[in-house]
């Protein structure tokens, strides 16, 4: 698929991760529909980008519907969907306080993984109809999990579950929505600056970078977003998830 033939649905396109690809996107020609729970960064980033914002709880499954046919109506169509809404859910098991809450771990899974086949299965119903192009495609979905799906660290328990499972639905999704011409595939990024990072104390930062083997760094959202176009552009990648990580491997703390 052509970046300037896209028409996408971002969630959590307001800021972090998401922002940088709906910023790649436009760039190219593309355009996009971010949904996000921030209405005023929503807002923001959609009247900077030139694109449609519409506030979004992905853990909402009559909300999402109808913000996915608002979003292909307002794009003239829907091509792509993008997951990139997320929170962190950290916490140990048992902790200081006593154990975990079940929310806090339901709430976690709710949005991470739940939230992430809720848009993309609001967006394969419509995308099915699509006329088909070259090789037959109708739609690109895209996920994000994390290498904290492979190795979680200690309070990731939650976190890495519900990455985990994104992880996990990537190759049945793929196989059952190829017959409509539906690609998917999930993105698990290592270390990247996002606000949240952009938060932490200055050595924090610095020993964050230097746990990652080459380049001895942090991740840039731009790095991201082209791996988003790398996956668009290349119809023979389906079903697959991408480490996005300089070869990180996350140590136990």
């Amino acid at each position: 698929m052509q970046l300037n033939q896209v028409k996408a649905v971002i969630t959590g396109g307001a800021s972090g991760l998401g922002h940088a690809v709906a910023q790649h996107l436009v760039a190219n020609g593309g355009q996009v529909a971010l949904f996000d729970v921030n209405e005023e960064k929503g807002q923001q980033a959609a009247h900077a980008l030139g694109a449609h914002f519409f506030r979004t709880d992905v853990t909402s499954e009559e909300g999402v519907s109808a913000n996915v046919a608002a979003a292909r109506e307002a794009l003239g169509g829907l091509n792509v969907v993008i997951n990139c809404a997320g929170i962190l859910g950290a916490g140990r098991v048992l902790g200081k306080e006593g154990p975990m809450s079940l929310n806090t771990f339901a709430t976690t899974v709710m949005v991470n993984l739940v939230g992430s086949f809720n848009v993309a299965k609001a967006g394969a119903a419509l995308m099915q109809h699509n006329d088909a192009g070259e090789d037959g495609e109708r739609g690109v979905i895209i996920n994000t999990a994390s290498v904290a799906a492979y190795e979680g660290q200690i309070g990731q328990a939650a976190y890495s579950a519900s990455k985990g499972g994104v992880v996990g639905m990537t190759l049945p999704m793929a196989r059952e929505l190829s017959r409509f011409g539906i690609r998917v595939a999930t993105i698990a990024p290592g270390i990247f600056w996002t606000p949240m990072v952009d938060n932490m104390p200055p050595q924090v930062q610095e020993s964050l970078s230097a746990s990652i083997p080459f380049p001895s760094r942090l991740g840039k959202p731009d790095e991201f977003a082209g791996t988003v176009a790398f996956i668009l552009g290349n119809r023979y990648i389906n079903g697959e998830t991408i480490r996005l990580d300089g070869a990180v491997r996350l140590a136990p703390k």
